[in-house]
């Protein structure tokens, strides 16, 4: 077990002291001590707070030699950036062909929302999943179809369904992108995302609906981002004419009742 090496070795690297650390934690020095030189181990719940402190999953932070990784994984470590936020490792993607060898499109029904978040990558949950294809979507890319809950993102109503495509890149997400982001702790949400990868390892989610409130969530709690392409919806949205179509409006009108008046007159 490299536990008592690794926590040594993101000590140093934080440039801190055993007594530094030991008073961040609210342990004494000997106990942490304990901890680096393989004498002592933690509670599952003091695991946890190492966890955070070092800003890396707990059981990298057990099993994982971290002196024998590469310089760039332990400086994503450094900032927080556990997860391939670049993709430049493949993430592996369940999918469903049709008898032309088309991807389909998976739909995420509503009574199957709740599980994604634990059965994403999991074939025996995806495989009986409901599909369908448009045949207009790029054929190099990766779609999924998410439900929409709650009325957090208008037009787009509770009881859509929101097409997307697959972001192997999460650096590569612009401010503004409407995304799908399926997180640890929330599931699937659907909000605007401003990139803060390169100062907060984070992304703020903002709603159309002003109502609520932007929020950012860490990468390491992120699991996917699916970038929004188009919708299902069981509404039309409502018509807001711009000022052009409005002063068309308005003067086809004004010559309706002149029209009246004339004939009235005549």
């Amino acid at each position: 077990m490299n536990f008592g090496s690794n926590l040594k070795l993101l000590r140093n690297r934080l440039k801190r002291s055993q007594e530094e650390v030991a008073t961040d934690l609210g342990l004494t020095r000997s106990t942490y001590s304990g901890y680096e030189n393989g004498v002592a181990q933690p509670s599952l719940e003091m695991l946890v707070t190492l966890s955070n402190y070092y800003k890396i999953a707990a059981d990298e932070l057990i099993k994982k030699d971290l002196s024998k990784a590469k310089e760039s994984e332990l400086t994503l470590i450094d900032k927080g950036l556990q997860v391939d936020a670049k993709g430049q490792k493949l993430r592996v993607l369940t999918t469903v062909i049709n008898e032309n060898n088309e991807d389909m499109i998976e739909l995420i029904p509503e009574k199957a929302r709740a599980g994604y978040s634990a059965g994403y990558a999991d074939p025996d949950y995806l495989k009986v999943l409901p599909t369908f294809h448009l045949p207009f979507l790029a054929r190099d890319r990766k779609y999924r179809s998410f439900p929409i809950k709650g009325d957090s993102m208008p037009p787009v109503v509770e009881g859509s369904y929101v097409v997307a495509e697959f972001v192997q890149n999460w650096m590569s997400i612009r401010n503004g992108t409407p995304c799908i982001v399926v997180t640890k702790e929330e599931g699937i949400v659907f909000k605007i995302l401003h990139n803060f990868l390169e100062s907060e390892q984070s992304f703020k989610l903002i709603s159309t609906n002003t109502f609520y409130e932007p929020y950012m969530v860490h990468v390491n709690d992120i699991l996917e981002i699916w970038k929004f392409v188009n919708y299902i919806s069981p509404e039309l949205p409502e018509v807001r004419m711009d000022d052009s179509m409005l002063s068309k409006s308005l003067r086809s009108l004004q010559d309706e009742i002149q029209e009246l008046r004339t004939k009235i007159k005549s």
